[in-house]
């Protein structure tokens, strides 16, 4: 009885070995998904280091709880998890990281290819503008962060008050640009926010999922057969000439200051006219930065709406 006792324990060990092997042996094959001897993870991560989210210092930003929410890689995640926007998140991240792979995948939730899913893609209701909601497929991701944090105000007494050198939307506003809302006047959707599947995630990254984030032409030529470069049609060049020619309005008027590359205003107030094309102006050159690409009607609406501003403030 003891000899058979002895045996079943041996048995018994060697299938609970046996059992624990296959199992981590399971676990090793699905890793082995992503962790491999391909590209898979190296090429993106090399294309990402190459990009603003991935060289940038803004992330250091995140330390404060006004900034965490987009500036912070690992407070991004925190933030999609708890259903927050980025104004109502409480706390700064003490550690703050760039926007890096887990700021927008599920790395190492399920150890498997599914890790890659977006952490995302629900409709996005942007907190600065009133019943504005943003839908676009995967580009969802993109704009919990990249929408404005605030819209042109209403003026008092004909004045526009509250002007700083940080004055404008803030940084990344292109879901409402794309939409037509947010600058001192409001327009119709662009054809990429309507017609253009998954949006942001289908012009930046591509068929190949180009973790740079450089759109191409490529991309362009399976609605624009004959582009050759982003320039389509002349938008480009057009809403070019007049950013120039209405920032050289706002600075002879001593509202922008002269290196508008920097766009910085140079005053805290401004009559309502003059306010609003200094607002859509840096909505336009120094936030969105497309030139018209994003949405070729409303950018030039904005632009044309500040000149006209512009000339009504100059006729006797």
């Amino acid at each position: 009885m003891q000899k058979r006792t002895s045996f079943m324990g041996i048995v018994f060990a060697l299938v609970v070995l046996l059992v624990g092997t296959s199992s981590v042996l399971a676990q090793v094959i699905t890793c082995m998904d992503c962790h491999n001897d391909t590209t898979l993870i190296t090429g993106k991560k090399t294309a990402w280091s190459e990009t603003m989210h991935g060289t940038g210092t803004a992330y250091l930003r995140g330390t404060s709880a006004g900034c965490a929410g987009c500036h912070s890689g690992g407070a991004f995640s925190a933030m999609v998890a708890a259903g927050l926007t980025p104004d109502t998140v409480e706390a700064g991240d003490p550690n703050p990281t760039r926007q890096d792979c887990r700021a927008c995948h599920q790395i190492h939730t399920s150890y498997t290819s599914a890790d890659w899913a977006l952490e995302t893609t629900a409709p996005v209701k942007l907190f600065a503008l009133e019943d504005v909601t943003f839908d676009g497929g995967k580009g969802n991701l993109c704009a919990n962060c990249h929408q404005p944090r605030r819209e042109f105000p209403e003026a008092v007494d004909g004045m526009i008050t509250g002007i700083s050198t940080h004055w404008g939307p803030h940084h990344g506003p292109q879901s409402a640009m794309m939409l037509g809302v947010a600058g001192s006047i409001k327009r119709s959707p662009s054809a990429h926010a309507m017609l253009v599947r998954d949006t942001c995630v289908t012009c930046h990254l591509g068929e190949g999922a180009n973790h740079s984030f450089e759109p191409s032409v490529k991309a362009c030529q399976a609605c624009h057969s004959d582009a050759e470069d982003f320039d389509i049609d002349g938008v480009q060049t057009e809403v070019q000439a007049m950013i120039d020619e209405l920032g050289d309005a706002l600075v002879a008027a001593g509202v922008l200051d002269e290196n508008s590359e920097a766009g910085h205003p140079t005053v805290t107030e401004a009559p309502e006219g003059v306010a609003s094309a200094l607002y859509n102006w840096l909505y336009v050159a120094h936030e969105d930065k497309s030139k018209g690409v994003h949405n070729p009607g409303y950018t030039k609406a904005l632009l044309q709406a500040g000149l006209d501003a512009m000339a009504a403030m100059e006729a006797p």
